[in-house]
């Protein structure tokens, strides 16, 4: 689980470590935990109020279950559960981005039991927001997106997975606009909302009273029990860059350069920095030479990796600060990145990818 700044836990909420460097194994699983493991969700509102019941009843037909099969770091398969809703009535699904990202087979599952095989048509990575499509035979309910922006303090209708519910109600109001993860590998200026969100609502509808979307449900923050605080959302708008780049095919990934940071020893070294774990096989990181850390037979720590202390002279004093530093820049750029290991200091240079491209599960 990853820690953020904040008193409390940023998690995402279908479980995918998304982002680029990747943390530890463990700090943020991959995909969707079993219900049993997954975020506390409050009881579901019954009856839920009149008008937000019949909101609930017509816009339910148009969301859908995701469930993704992606390889492991064991060599294996692993499943995942999300969320998404359907914006046409020839099968367009969007959805969130991590929910679906890396997946080998995606299926769509509808209100009245139909499952489509899905595809992955358009995506922006940091934005956390994908569009999938399926192929129907005949055309089936959608969501509208909504024309504007939306206002504090109204209420908000989620329809989610989570806790073993198929397709069921959170409701919430929407506190904050433009709120900031605090991390820079968290889709940034988000809907924040108090609907109670966890994993399996990943890529859902957040509806206004017009039965409208108006955001794509990405993560949650937690307190130290598990239980969800604040909920927060992809804005999306019919006119909005976003949509319309999406809308037109596009794919954008992140800027990767394949290394897993060792989240127990982040900014603890001295100099502090953004500790490497491991290397990834064949990225650029790999073929600079920056090293990972160092194990014995009995798979004990021996030796710690790199220390990036800068990213192009800018100093960087934990793996945050890396990490941000690389998505202000582009896929196809280069970067320095000044090491320090066992009291000495060196630089590489190496040029960013996009995060697609790199095997994370080798």
């Amino acid at each position: 689980m990853k820690i953020s700044p904040w008193p409390a836990t940023l998690l995402l909420i279908a479980g995918a470590a998304y982002f680029l460097p990747q943390q530890t194994p463990g700090a943020l699983g991959r995909f969707a935990a079993p219900p049993e493991a997954q975020t506390q969700v409050a009881p579901l509102a019954d009856p839920l109020p009149q008008a937000t019941r019949a909101l609930f009843g017509q816009s339910r037909p148009a969301t859908v279950q995701i469930d993704q099969l992606s390889p492991s770091r064991s060599g294996g398969l692993e499943g995942g559960l999300g969320t998404g809703f359907l914006i046409s009535g020839d099968g367009e699904v969007m959805t969130a981005y991590h929910v679906v990202d890396g997946a080998q087979l995606i299926r769509v599952k509808t209100l009245s039991g139909q499952v489509y095989r899905a595809r992955v048509t358009a995506f922006d990575n940091a934005a956390d927001v994908a569009l999938l499509k399926i192929d129907v035979r005949r055309p089936l309910p959608f969501l509208k997106l909504a024309a504007s922006s939306p206002r504090i303090g109204e209420g908000v209708l989620a329809i989610g997975n989570s806790g073993g519910d198929f397709l069921q109600a959170r409701i919430g109001r929407l506190l904050r606009l433009g709120a900031r993860a605090g991390q820079a590998d968290f889709p940034q200026n988000t809907l924040e909302m108090s609907a109670p969100l966890a994993p399996g609502d990943s890529g859902g509808p957040i509806l206004n009273a017009q039965g409208e979307v108006m955001g794509v449900v990405s993560y949650v923050r937690v307190n130290d029990e598990g239980k969800t605080i604040t909920s927060y959302a992809v804005p999306v708008t019919r006119t909005g860059p976003l949509v319309q780049a999406l809308e037109a095919g596009q794919k954008r990934d992140v800027p990767a350069v394949g290394l897993v940071f060792d989240g127990q020893h982040d900014g603890a070294t001295s100099p502090s920095g953004g500790v490497v774990s491991a290397v990834v096989p064949g990225g650029p990181a790999a073929a600079a030479g920056v090293r990972g850390a160092a194990y014995d037979a009995k798979n004990q720590l021996t030796a710690l990796g790199d220390t990036i202390t800068a990213v192009d002279g800018i100093r960087t004093r934990s793996s945050n600060d890396v990490i941000f530093e690389l998505r202000r820049r582009q896929v196809g750029e280069r970067v320095k990145l000044t090491l320090s290991n066992g009291g000495k200091s060196r630089e590489v240079d190496l040029g960013l990818v996009a995060k697609g491209s790199i095997n994370y599960n080798q």
